[in-house]
């Protein structure tokens, strides 16, 4: 910011991180808006790369922190209207355009502050912060919202979520993160217009996916993604096996969503892969569950309904391969767990995504799924030396035997 003001610009401190602050929370990060274009910007840092073309910034980066800086925005030439479905690459040359339906396809109308104001989405997000004479600057009665604890859309709400559909996911987002509540004006279209989120690219999708789930406020938000028509166009697999009933399964999600929120609160990492797991494993039941009909193998159903419920999935968000993968061996070794000789132990505690698997396990127990001690077993495995662990081995294998015995002396399987 000095050194944007050093060169006889303006510089503000805009958004969440201001946001946050006279909420007397701690900013994730901070944006900063200013008169400055991207290119100046750039010539003004060496750290600094000009990213994107529907919306151009510049990242500038320090260590490890990246900070955005925006050129203030104005408003668009509405001539610029472009026919639905037209090719991207077909608006090269347009600062501005935007499409029939009313989306916004290039944003990079340069105006002043005030301007910029009006362009942003929420009253809140619309705080402005600057280090020249220490003001802060309220453009659309931010600090009155506040202090009412309400989320409430600049502009129309029909015509700015037709601008730009992730609008209603970020006002989901925000009541959920902040605890506030959505203004009437801007709740009433969200149900209505949810179809446009089909509008939006399934990558996009999957961005704005992660951000409400690894926010901080993972529960509240899954709970206003199924109240809302929205959650039908992220995660509408989960939200359909949720209907089914499983108390187990859902029973699943909800501690996996609370833990992700706990582990964040905790300053802990959370991997979008264990996430999907979770969020996806009521959908991998219930396809488990249609094709005990099918006369599979065992091993053969667990992988066509693994790959269905991902392929399914992915009809959504653009989950990266990274990440299905991921999430598929942490189901797989689900059953490599239960068996416990000395060859499938050594192999199933070297695999790389052997302590995300544990977890899950747990997971599955604390949900209420009866796994025989499973969990405990592993716990008390992991923690052990070696004597300890082959006794454990040992003891499984002469479980295995007995009830081997039994069966032998009671064909029937009915008890004597």
């Amino acid at each position: 910011m000095y050194r944007l003001l050093g060169a006889d610009f303006h510089a503000y401190i805009v958004g969440g991180g201001v946001r946050d602050m006279l909420l007397g929370n701690e900013p994730k990060d901070f944006d900063i808006a200013t008169n400055a274009k991207p290119e100046e910007v750039k010539k003004l840092f060496k750290n600094a790369r000009v990213i994107g073309r529907r919306f151009k910034i510049v990242h500038i980066r320090f260590g490890r922190e990246i900070i955005e800086v925006t050129t203030f925005r104005a408003n668009h030439n509405p001539q610029n209207q472009i026919a639905d479905h037209v090719p991207l690459r077909q608006i090269r040359g347009l600062d501005s355009a935007h499409s029939k339906s009313g989306m916004i396809l290039r944003d990079n109308v340069y105006g002043d502050i005030d301007e910029d104001a009006m362009r942003r989405d929420f009253t809140v997000n619309a705080l402005y912060y600057t280090t020249r004479n220490f003001e802060l600057l309220d453009f659309a009665e931010g600090l009155t919202d506040l202090n009412n604890k309400q989320i409430r859309i600049i502009g129309d709400a029909e015509d700015r979520y037709k601008e730009d559909p992730v609008r209603m996911l970020r006002a989901i987002r925000f009541a959920a993160k902040l605890n506030f509540e959505i203004e009437e004006k801007t709740n009433k279209p969200i149900n209505d217009l949810a179809y446009l989120l089909d509008s939006v690219s399934s990558a996009r999708l999957f961005d704005e996916t992660l951000k409400l789930l690894i926010g901080g406020s993972a529960q509240r938000t899954f709970n206003l993604l199924r109240k809302y028509q929205l959650g039908s166009y992220l995660l509408a697999p989960t939200i359909e096996a949720f209907e089914q009933g499983d108390v187990i399964s859902t029973n699943l999600v909800e501690l996996a969503l609370r833990n992700t929120d706990q582990r964040l609160a905790q300053g802990k990492s959370v991997t979008p892969a264990f996430l999907f797991a979770a969020l996806l494993w009521p959908v991998l039941k219930l396809k488990l569950a249609a094709s005990k009909n099918q006369n599979l193998h065992p091993q053969q159903a667990f992988q066509q309904a693994a790959q269905a419920a991902l392929m399914e999935q992915l009809d959504y968000t653009a989950i990266p391969k990274r990440f299905t993968v991921a999430s598929r061996e942490i189901w797989e070794l689900q059953n490599r767990l239960q068996r416990r000789n000395k060859q499938s132990v050594e192999s199933v505690f070297n695999h790389p995504r052997f302590r995300a698997a544990y977890d899950f396990l747990l997971l599955r127990e604390e949900a209420g799924e009866e796994l025989n001690g499973l969990g405990q077993w592993w716990t008390n495995f992991q923690n052990g030396d070696t004597k300890l662990r082959m006794e454990l081995i040992a003891a499984v294998s002469k479980s295995k035997k007995r009830r081997g015995r039994r069966r032998k002396r009671n064909p029937s399987g009915v008890s004597e």
